[in-house]
């Protein structure tokens, strides 16, 4: 999901940028709704000076909430651009019962075939994804974000691992004696 740039620097690769990007947007609708809320004007009188307290009331509690989801956005954006799909696959693999060694397999692999990017698409077959399924579309059957979520990638494609080959290990002994997997 991340690439570097000449100087060595992690960058995210353009599905992430487009996530973020989209989070970003939101939390911006949200700070100019928020900004839009109507505060009372010079009101003589009486009832109508609570009402328009009441309404400013209101209106500061909606834009602390906005500012609150604004926050929550920003937050998101930021966390989906810093996740590494590696650590991702280390966590699965954990919870399968695989260590270390079964992550070093696996990072051969999917190093191989898709540099671990979200969006790697193979031109002359049409491979897609980290695991590089083909059609790429099967990996609906693991979320229907699978064009851009790494976990739902890996979740995919540790199942297509461990049902034709085992284990990731096995599945990079294959690679290596045939070429693909």
């Amino acid at each position: 999901m991340a690439g570097a740039d000449e100087s060595g620097q992690r960058t995210p690769d353009t599905s992430v940028r487009a996530s973020v990007h989209e989070v970003v947007q939101e939390a911006d609708q949200v700070s100019r709704g928020a900004a839009r809320a109507p505060i009372a004007a010079e009101v003589t009188d009486p009832k109508a000076l609570e009402a328009a307290r009441e309404a400013d009331a209101k209106a500061l509690k909606q834009q602390k909430a906005d500012a609150e989801k604004a926050a929550e956005a920003a937050a998101r954006a930021k966390a989906l651009a810093s996740q590494d799909p590696r650590d991702v696959a280390r966590q699965l693999l954990a919870d399968r019962g695989w260590g270390d060694d079964e992550f070093s397999c696996l990072d051969a692999i999917w190093t191989q075939e898709s540099g671990w990017r979200v969006s790697a698409e193979n031109p002359g077959s049409g491979a897609y994804g980290i695991p590089q399924a083909l059609p790429g579309s099967k990996m609906a059957s693991a979320g229907s974000d699978w064009r851009t979520n790494p976990r739902t990638q890996i979740t995919w494609g540790l199942g297509y691992i461990e049902q034709r080959y085992g284990t990731p290990c096995s599945a990079n002994a294959f690679k290596k004696s045939h070429g693909w997997y």
